[in-house]
């Protein structure tokens, strides 16, 4: 797999002289802050030796690399998941290429359902813990020593500095945020009531198909995260709806002015 890392990295090099120390990834609905990118290169993740292709229909599927609060960037414009049927380390292959290419923090964005019965639709969340789902996980397998340890510590799986900061820049600009748990599910369906509950019994205050295995790849490798979901339903009793996915896609849209602030202030200020 290291070679495969390696043959990745080494073609993107050849195709951009952008060397990212920020790695984004953006979530349903949150492409929108590519727009504040000043984008320097393009690479569809066709052309990229040894990448997954997004089969999801929001999602565009290529890198932007380029320049936002100050910083030089690498964005994953389109995410992959594991309802697509890919393998863990097919979803977290990009962030192990991401660290190869210099990245030193990683920002990621997801759209979720909330659990938790204070909250409201279009909530803006940001994480500071979340339970892992996954029937498998991405560290199953040979370690790569070379990129982390065996046994990673998770006591701190996204940065609390960060998430301080992010609550500092969201009160200035009289943003409403929440911190919490994020469950990580497979998908592609959304949850039953019975699930909604059974999530928030065990601590969590908003679910999602993605995410955590990322972070916890980017954990392997030492790399702080910050994760922001916005909550596009309610999984709580009395509160459920039918919900298709352009129904989270416009409430992603609607919020994403906000995330993307709190996302762009917060890389400039890092």
């Amino acid at each position: 797999m290291l070679t495969q890392f390696k043959q990745s990295v080494e073609y993107i090099k050849s195709r951009t002289q952008v060397e990212p120390t920020i790695g984004i990834i953006l979530g349903t609905g949150l492409g929108g802050l590519v727009k504040e990118i000043n984008v320097i290169d393009e690479i569809p993740y066709q052309d990229i030796p040894n990448f997954p292709v997004s089969t999801v229909e929001s999602h565009s599927g290529k890198l932007i690399f380029g320049e936002l609060g100050g910083k030089k960037v690498v964005a994953m414009q389109g995410r992959f998941h594991y309802y697509e049927g890919y393998n863990m380390q097919q979803v977290t292959f990009p962030v192990r290429v991401m660290k190869l290419l210099g990245i030193e923090r990683l920002f990621v964005s997801n759209a979720s359902g909330g659990v938790n019965p204070d909250f409201i639709v279009g909530e803006i969340m940001i994480q500071n813990d979340h339970i892992n789902l996954f029937p498998a996980h991405p560290l199953i397998g040979k370690n790569i020593d070379e990129l982390g340890p065996r046994f990673p510590d998770m006591s701190e799986p996204y940065d609390l500095e960060m998430i301080a900061l992010a609550q500092k820049i969201a009160a200035e600009n009289d943003i409403r945020v929440a911190v919490g748990t994020y469950a990580g599910l497979t998908g592609p369906t959304l949850e039953t009531p019975a699930e909604y509950g059974y999530v928030r019994a065990i601590g969590a205050d908003a679910v999602g198909m993605s995410t955590v295995p990322e972070v916890i790849v980017a954990r392997h490798m030492e790399i702080p995260c910050f994760a922001i979901s916005i909550i596009t339903d309610l999984g709580v009793p009395g509160k459920i709806q039918k919900v298709s996915v352009q129904d989270v896609i416009e409430v992603a849209s609607r919020q994403e002015p906000k995330m993307t602030l709190i996302m762009r202030e917060l890389i400039s200020r890092i």
